[in-house]
């Protein structure tokens, strides 16, 4: 038997998903880590870890691979909602597939992830669903349209989900960070919104580090579970938008 319980991650091969599998794994969890670059898992060869090539996209994909892992270690204990996708534009010059693509990754992915899990919690009457969302789920920006509309989605979900599984003692956590040192950027294929992103991140000396993010998850998964962190919203001190 495993001396703790599973924890699965999407979006586990870089940045916070990453992160927080290393941080949850050097506290002694088996991780399932799932993400569509499956090579960049395995290599980081965390103990007991079962790295799965994923795409959110696809529900019976994530349902798979939490049955393998848990065949494995035993149910899932927590699972981070992670992957997401920012397209960041002028809305008025966007293509509208990355609209699609959004939106079918940072929502419809967030509900493929969440529901792999949640019907055995609520049977067990124990377990904790994280959700990545945004500082852009709490305020807008001009060329985060879709990206915006996405991320107050995932705030939306997670306070029905929330007021939902209370009863049945699982927690729902939403993490809200602002400008981070991921690679969020490099979904952003508008020139001028990525010029001005990174001339605002260097204005405040830079993002924070995915690591910081992922030492609040585990902090608030060591709650006990009739304690709930409801939303951890992290960003550099020098931001003020």
């Amino acid at each position: 038997m495993d001396p703790k319980p599973l924890v699965a991650v999407t979006g586990a091969s870089s940045g916070i998903g990453l992160a927080t599998a290393r941080a949850f794994s050097a506290a002694g969890h088996p991780v399932l880590m799932m993400a569509r670059r499956v090579a960049r898992m395995e290599a980081e060869a965390l103990p007991r870890s079962v790295c799965r090539a994923v795409d959110v996209r696809d529900r019976e994909a994530i349902n798979a691979a939490v049955a393998e892992a848990e065949a494995l270690h035993g149910p899932a204990d927590m699972i981070f909602a992670n992957a997401g996708l920012a397209r960041l534009a002028d809305i008025s010059r966007q293509d509208p597939a990355e609209w699609d693509e959004m939106i079918d990754i940072n929502a419809k992915g967030v509900m493929n992830t969440v529901k792999a899990v949640m019907n055995g919690m609520m049977a067990r009457r124990r377990g904790t669903i994280v959700i990545m969302s945004s500082i852009a789920g709490r305020k807008v920006y001009p060329d985060h349209t879709v990206y915006c509309g996405t991320k107050f989605f995932t705030h939306a979900v997670a306070e029905s989900l929330r007021g939902y599984l209370a009863g049945h003692d699982v927690r729902v956590v939403v993490v809200s960070p602002g400008v981070i040192e991921t690679e969020v950027l490099s979904g952003v294929t508008d020139p001028d919104t990525l010029a001005a992103y990174r001339a605002n991140k260097a204005k405040m000396g830079g993002g924070i580090g995915a690591e910081h993010c992922a030492g609040l998850i585990l902090a608030a998964y060591q709650m006990p579970q009739n304690a709930l962190v409801q939303e951890i919203v992290l960003t550099p001190t020098r931001q003020t938008y």
